[in-house]
């Protein structure tokens, strides 16, 4: 909970989160279970003691160094990941949490390379992700899209078979049922620095064909080359972080020319080492600039917080008033990858919301 007065509104807020990795919904809690139900090893105390229990496994998760780091605890813990199940359990974590935390629109990554590597059938990831997001807009109400990132680490090769198995198996299709695609985007994620965007050019020209939505993380510890880099090669829409863009003013002013929208993540940059608080987080610079941004969690299971605590976090730092939070949540809503008719119920929503807290909220 934050310190402001805002606290109530922050939490009702109708929100859309565009920078999520289901896999980084991974809770210790969770990963401790998996490992149990699937006969899965985890790490003995000798080998790395975070593995004791999901109590020390969260304090390790309190003290990433870098993005690298972060990392080597991010793929060892998806080695738990094995029945079509598991990936519908995982991501029905993030919908539940997501829904109390007030997200009414999702557009969610996942990352089939860590997982057809260990021998994981691509069917049987997005058979899981996708029962689970049908079941959130049943049950929860939320929409929901996901985004297929290719590990920028990983040799090209592997992003082009990668590619070639979602075309061979028909999930950029557009379904003559409900006119949605099991995978609606492209994503690239992964180690940023020497990895550069330009390398992944074929496939996002064929997604770009095929009508797919494309982003790519940028920005975030790579320097603003790897955004525009993004922006001239892969024809992104969105940049996933893209905090660095203050480094280049003229980018910046693209950037807002060109209506790209940012998934900023401060929480994250935080426990990143990317920015030594979240002050440093350039959320009023963008706003001052007229920079669209949205605010999301990114792999809220190890960076201490769903989507709410980056809200709070930014509002601790910031102050901002309720007219600034409506830009953003108005932002977001016009940046989501949905039909026009589910974004004027959004923004019908979000008119509600402003509604009821305007006036006991007129002086903040």
């Amino acid at each position: 909970m934050c310190k402001s007065p805002l606290h109530s509104f922050l939490v009702e807020l109708p929100k859309c989160e565009h920078h999520l990795h289901l896999e980084g919904c991974l809770s210790p809690a969770l990963l401790f279970q998996l490992a149990a139900k699937n006969n899965i090893t985890l790490p003995s105390s000798d080998e790395d003691p975070a593995y004791q229990s999901p109590v020390t496994l969260a304090k390790r998760y309190q003290h990433f160094d870098n993005l690298e780091d972060f990392l080597q605890c991010y793929y060892r813990g998806m080695a738990v990941l094995i029945t079509q199940n598991d990936f519908e359990m995982l991501a029905w974590e993030y919908f539940t949490t997501a829904r109390r935390d007030g997200v009414r629109h999702a557009e969610v990554f996942f990352d089939p390379q860590s997982h057809t590597d260990r021998g994981i059938a691509f069917d049987t990831v997005v058979a899981g992700f996708n029962a689970a997001r049908t079941r959130a807009e049943k049950e929860l109400g939320i929409t929901s899209c996901l985004i297929m990132c290719f590990l920028r680490h990983l040799p090209v090769s592997s992003a082009a078979e990668t590619m070639q198995t979602a075309i061979t198996g028909g999930y950029f299709d557009v379904s003559q049922d409900d006119k949605q695609r099991a995978i609606t985007g492209l994503g690239l994620d992964s180690s940023e620095v020497g990895f550069r965007p330009e390398l992944f050019v074929d496939q996002y020209r064929e997604g770009e064909k095929r009508g797919l939505r494309r982003t790519a993380h940028g920005g975030e510890e790579g320097d603003p080359t790897y955004i525009s880099g993004a922006l001239d090669t892969l024809h992104v829409e969105r940049i996933d972080h893209g905090i660095r863009l203050t480094e280049d003013p003229e980018l910046l002013k693209r950037v807002v020319k060109e209506n790209i929208l940012l998934t900023v993540c401060p929480l994250s940059n935080m426990c990143l080492q990317a920015v030594k608080r979240i002050d440093q987080v350039p959320i009023r610079t963008f706003l001052e600039a007229g920079v669209k941004f949205s605010i999301n969690s990114d792999d809220p299971a190890y960076f201490g917080g769903y989507i709410v605590n980056n809200y709070c976090a930014v509002q601790d730092a910031f102050n901002l008033s309720i007219n600034e939070w409506r830009v953003i949540a108005e932002n977001s809503i016009h940046g989501s990858w949905i039909q026009e008719a589910r974004k004027s119920e959004l923004l019908g929503l979000l008119d509600e919301c402003m509604s009821k807290y305007s006036d006991r909220l007129v002086d903040q």
